[in-house]
């Protein structure tokens, strides 16, 4: 989006990340893009303080990491020295066969192992030995037992290694440890091994060597006929090589060195003799606020301008996430002159959102448009809490907003300046970067931003409202309109199908639009439901005029059905009633001077937008229009496949909200990158044969202090169960049977007050549930709450405590 300087960034200065931009000067135009701002903005009277500059910002690392944990300079943390500590038992399985095999190689060594020629004399011919002994008559003999020695001690290693430990041991010091430590340690290891194989080789070193080498220079002499071979340098320096190389092949192994060269030299560049493609780019280097990839690609002049704006503290965190997201599609698109050519031109200020705005007025939570999180807290350390989790941020992304998130939790947990407030900010901000559009509707007064933050904001009941919002969502189609017209009108009513209720909306929504070329007004769809023969008559005669039978029959049918024991007509007026109110006059399109809001826009633009519900008095009916919203937003976000953007409604209350098809819809939001977060006091505000469903079709459920057991086994039971181990310890008494032990036992007693005891220790693995719904309603703190992510990719992430505060 480049609009030649005609829509420039407005409210951006040289203070440190994140900094406010003012509010625009006029809302945005519904269904599009939103007008120009006009003036100049008026400046915040009270900055935030400094927290870093840009630069900072940006050459910050972001690791990666497990699904929900803040990125933003986030340390991978070490396994504590409990974790990592060896059992007894393990070390005495290595020290216990080696001191054996010590043994046992010593007695072989003197002689002292009974018959210990006679497997050699027999697989050796007998003018090697002198007669009647196992003493060598020739050279053949003294190769024969150097070879057999080395064969023995071969033998006894293997068995040493095979009943000892030395696995567990190997893995514990080498093994576990990262890249390219591990492959340090083992090299270390592999030269202590060669100073044992070739001590001759090391200054200093005085003992002898292992059996290895002349067993095997004599096994080459015993096939060969003689020590002839050995006058070939070639043959004794391989035979030294292939030695070496097979002592190191097992250290190579544990060490991982094949796979540290191969990340660390397979992709280097061709050899200086090759000739290198002009086309191949270069590989990045350098800090991210130089920007190395546009650097990499010829992009210099571009590069050299973005850094001196980052330098300059002209560019906040909201310019470098909008300038990198659309680098990355113009690298996509192989379209780098165009992305050149405009940051020359509009430098920082270049793709800005279409309001104008670079940058939100007020920011009250912590946010990572890079890595597009939200923090919300901190995961608690607990027993059970994953290492990589312990006293790590807890952030919030587009990645697990994905899949919807639930929150249950009571009035005054937190669920709004938690939870609603950072996500609706987060998606705002992001929303800015061209990056997702959001719908946050919550009650008049919530505190999910002000109006400035917001490209549109509908304020029903209002009159001082600029926005109206279109019942029927710019639909052009009669059936597609009736369909989530019923689910907001019908919801969950007993005794009312939604399907007959769509069908009844769309034999009169279908011909009044033939008629008159647009959907009925709230008012005229009541009469219309209602027989009203003043309005049914005229529309009749008008289709007959007009050359439309098909819609004719459609009509003709609706009048054939009113008035009957199933007609849905008089359920579905007595809904619209509820919005057909004088608070309402001016709205849903009936207003002389309407400016209706489509929600289907935001499937088109990144836009934020914030939808007020009555405050008081009308709870009814804002349970309807939230009805009617989210049906909506289903409806519209499909075909997400050709969207650009990640789209999002944010329900601050979705009591009442939620249907069979909703809930239906809301599991086939991932596929068509969008989501929703539904915020609950209690899931008993939702019918009770949708409890399953429902917490199946969410990815994220989030339960906050306070729940109470009802509502923890739902989320118990849909998080499910795990492995644990449990250690069951029973004493028992010792009863002793010699007289001596028995009169120490008594005397031990006498001095202690107790009795001697054993302690039988039982381990067992066990199935348990993550969280009981005990522990979700009386061991979860305030402030705090329980949290499970699912990403769009499939990674997953425990139900693990937050700390909201932290």
């Amino acid at each position: 989006m480049d609009f030649d300087g005609t829509r420039d960034a407005r409210g951006t200065h040289a203070d440190p990340v994140p900094r406010p931009a003012a509010p625009p000067g006029v809302p945005a135009v519904p269904g599009g893009a939103p007008p120009r701002p006009s003036g100049p903005p008026p400046v915040p009277a009270a900055p935030p303080a400094p927290r870093g500059t840009v630069r900072d910002w940006l050459n910050a690392p972001r690791p990666d990491a497990a699904l929900g944990i803040w990125r933003y300079g986030y340390v991978a943390p070490k396994a504590s020295k409990e974790r990592g500590r060896l059992p007894s038992v393990t070390i005495v399985g290595l020290v216990l066969p080696l001191v054996i095999g010590l043994i046992v190689w010593s007695l072989w060594r003197r002689g002292n192992v009974p018959y210990q020629l006679v497997v050699l004399k027999l697989f050796t011919p007998d003018d090697w030995w002198w007669g009647g002994t196992t003493a060598p008559k020739s050279w053949q003999g003294v190769d024969a037992i150097v070879v057999y020695d080395g064969l023995f001690f071969a033998a006894l290693v293997y068995a040493m290694g095979r009943l000892g430990s030395w696995r567990e041991i190997a893995h514990h010091f080498v093994v576990r440890r990262a890249q390219p430590g591990r492959a340090v340690v083992a090299a270390l290891a592999a030269l202590l091994t060669l100073t044992f194989v070739w001590p001759d080789a090391f200054p200093g070193v005085g003992w002898d060597p292992l059996p290895i080498v002349n067993p095997v220079l004599s096994l080459v002499a015993l096939i060969a006929g003689g020590e002839d071979v050995f006058a070939s340098l070639a043959i004794t320096y391989g035979l030294y090589a292939l030695i070496t190389a097979l002592v190191l092949l097992p250290f190579a192994r544990l060490g991982g060195w094949w796979p540290l060269a191969k990340e660390r030299f397979g992709s280097r560049p061709a050899a200086a003799g090759a000739a290198a493609s002009p086309a191949e780019p270069e590989e990045p280097s350098g800090p991210p606020a130089e920007w190395p990839e546009l650097r990499a690609t010829g992009q210099r002049e571009a590069a050299e301008l973005l850094s001196s704006e980052v330098l300059g503290e002209r560019m906040n965190d909201v310019d470098c996430a909008r300038i990198l997201r659309a680098w990355t599609s113009a690298r996509r698109d192989g379209r780098l002159a165009a992305f050149s050519d405009t940051v020359l031109r509009r430098g920082a200020a270049a793709w800005t959102h279409p309001s104008g705005d670079r940058d939100l007025p007020v920011r009250a939570a912590s946010h990572d448009l890079l890595a597009a999180q939200v923090r919300l807290g901190r995961w608690v350390a607990r027993e059970r809490t994953p290492l990589a989790y312990s006293g790590a941020g807890a952030a919030l992304g587009p990645a697990a907003l994905g899949t919807s998130l639930l929150a249950v939790g009571p009035a005054g947990s937190g669920k709004t300046r938690h939870l609603v407030g950072p996500v609706a900010e987060s998606l705002g901000l992001q929303a800015l970067t061209a990056r997702c559009a959001v719908v946050v509707v919550a009650a008049a007064g919530t505190p999910v931003g002000p109006d400035a933050s917001y490209d549109v904001v509908v304020k029903l009941g209002d009159p001082e409202s600029v926005h109206d919002l279109d019942p029927y969502a710019d639909c052009d189609d009669a059936d597609e309109a009736a369909a989530f017209l019923a689910e907001g009108l019908v919801g969950s009513a007993d005794g009312v199908d939604v399907r007959r209720a769509a069908t009844a909306l769309a034999q009169l929504l279908g011909p009044y639009r033939a008629v008159h070329g647009a959907f009925p007004t709230i008012p005229v769809l009541r009469e219309l439901l209602e027989g009203v023969p003043e309005l049914l008559e005229p529309l009749r005669r008008d289709l007959a005029a007009g050359g439309h039978p098909a819609m004719l029959r459609e009509l003709e049918a609706r009048l054939r059905q009113s008035g009957g024991p199933n007609d849905p007509g008089p359920v579905l007026a007595d809904r619209l009633a509820l919005l057909d109110r004088p608070v309402f006059a001016d709205f849903f399109g009936s207003g002389t001077s309407a400016r209706p809001f489509s929600l289907r826009a935001v499937a088109h633009h990144p836009l934020r937008v914030r939808v007020d519900l009555p405050e008081r008095g009308y709870e009814e009916a804002s349970q309807l229009i939230t009805r009617l919203l989210l049906a909506q937003f289903a409806a519209v976000v499909r075909g997400g496949d050709r969207r650009g953007h990640f789209a999002c409604l944010v329900l601050d209350d979705a009591t009442g909200a939620l249907t069979a098809e909703t809930v239906r819809r809301i599991q086939g939001l991932r596929a068509h990158n969008a989501g929703v977060v539904l915020a609950l006091r209690t899931i008993g505000d939702v019918p009770e044969s949708l409890h399953g469903p429902l917490y199946g079709a969410v990815g994220c459920r989030m339960a906050f202090s306070g729940v109470t057991t009802w509502d923890g086994g739902r989320f118990a039971e849909s998080w499910g169960t795990e492995w644990v181990e449990t250690k069951d310890v029973a004493q028992h008494t010792v009863f002793a049977d010699q007289p001596m032990t028995r009169a120490i036992h008594a005397l031990r007693k006498l001095v202690t007050g107790k009795a001697v005891t054993t302690d039988a220790v039982t381990v067992r693995q066990v199935e348990r549930e993550r969280w009981s719904a005990s522990e979700l309603a009386h061991a979860v703190p305030p402030g705090h709450a329980v949290l499970s992510l699912t990403s769009v990719k499939g990674e997953h992430a425990p139900p693990l405590l937050v700390d909201l505060r932290g």
